[in-house]
């Protein structure tokens, strides 16, 4: 028979997230970034086999996104006009200009019509040389485009949630005792169903003065999962006697460098396919003595609205004192 204080170690490293043991007891800014990522610097790898082009192309901003296809665009451009030019002052038939960088220009021109496969017949390759490059041009370019015109399609088709969040989670009034509350709302005008919610919370335990340990505890929430989340969601955990908020004021929290971890799953009604997110909550995050402020009102037909841009406005509460909270 195997003895509980022998389980405890399992038990321990099932809730632990997955960290392992050294990034768990180490002590950092955050464990987890605002973003979701861990907060590691991975060593010992090379760039090159670190490096997923096609990941990178999917996850990162639009903005850098088309940046990029402009500057790959730009220097093929660049360098098949060089290659044009290097070919001598024959390769190229046609075009007009009296400038002196007219060669030049005409090479670019040139290029941006034989890689985009437009071709108007103004300028025509000449030679064994120039053509080989006008094929060469015109292949890079049809692949070039079939590449990324799939990465556009898989960025548009990939499901993702856009699920906002308070930045700060509050420690406040609920039923008489007190709890740890945060709250999500949708960003999109899709449906997200079936809404489950996981917290974590961790926190450095110094009851040995010569040793502290990263703990790691599953908080039970109020309910743990929505069917629907056409509005907001305040995720609350109850502090009863068996939360490790209890008893603990904000000064004796954030002194053991908590950090609560969240994550979010939930099915994408317009793709059917389940989504994540995830974030996480430290230091000067959680705030103790406060409550959120509401977000609803009315328009003039009465009917129901919500004000997104305020998800992370609170007001201060005077707390409940422990000896008032019910015993549960």
């Amino acid at each position: 028979m195997v003895d509980a204080a022998d389980q405890e170690p399992d038990r321990q490293q099932q809730r632990d997230l997955g960290l392992s043991g050294r990034i768990a007891q180490s002590r950092q800014k955050r464990i987890m970034r605002p973003d979701g990522s861990l907060n590691v610097v991975r060593l010992g790898q090379s760039f090159w086999q670190s490096l997923n082009i096609y990941q990178h192309l999917l996850t990162v901003a639009w903005s850098r996104f088309l940046l990029y296809v402009l500057l790959v665009y730009a220097a093929a451009n660049v360098l098949f006009a060089s290659l044009y030019v290097a070919a001598g002052p024959g390769a190229i038939q046609g075009g007009a200009g009296t400038d002196i960088n007219s060669p030049w220009l005409n090479a670019l021109f040139f290029s941006v019509q034989t890689i985009a496969t437009i071709g108007y017949g103004q300028m025509t390759p000449n030679g064994v040389l120039a053509n080989s490059l006008v094929a060469f041009e015109a292949l890079t370019g049809l692949m070039g485009f079939a590449l990324i015109t799939g990465i556009l399609f898989a960025r548009f088709s990939r499901p993702s949630a856009l699920v906002l969040r308070s930045h700060v989670a509050v420690v406040a009034p609920y039923r008489g005792q007190t709890a740890l509350m945060f709250r999500i709302a949708n960003g999109r005008s899709s449906q997200l169903i079936d809404v489950k919610a996981t917290v974590t919370y961790s926190w450095m335990d110094r009851a040995e003065p010569d040793r502290a340990v990263r703990r790691f505890q599953q908080l039970k929430l109020e309910r743990d999962r929505v069917a629907l989340l056409p509005t907001q969601w305040i995720i609350v955990h109850p502090i009863d006697d068996r939360s490790p908020f209890a008893g603990l004021d904000q000064a004796q929290i954030l002194s053991a460098d908590p950090e609560v971890f969240v994550t979010i799953s939930a099915t994408d009604e317009t793709f059917s396919q389940l989504v994540h997110t995830r974030f996480s909550y430290a230091d000067e995050d959680i705030v103790h003595g406060a409550k959120f402020t509401d977000l609803f009102g009315t328009t003039a037909d009465g009917v129901l609205t919500i004000n997104l841009s305020k998800i992370s406005d609170f007001d201060r509460v005077t707390l409940p004192s422990p000896s008032d909270s019910p015993r549960l």
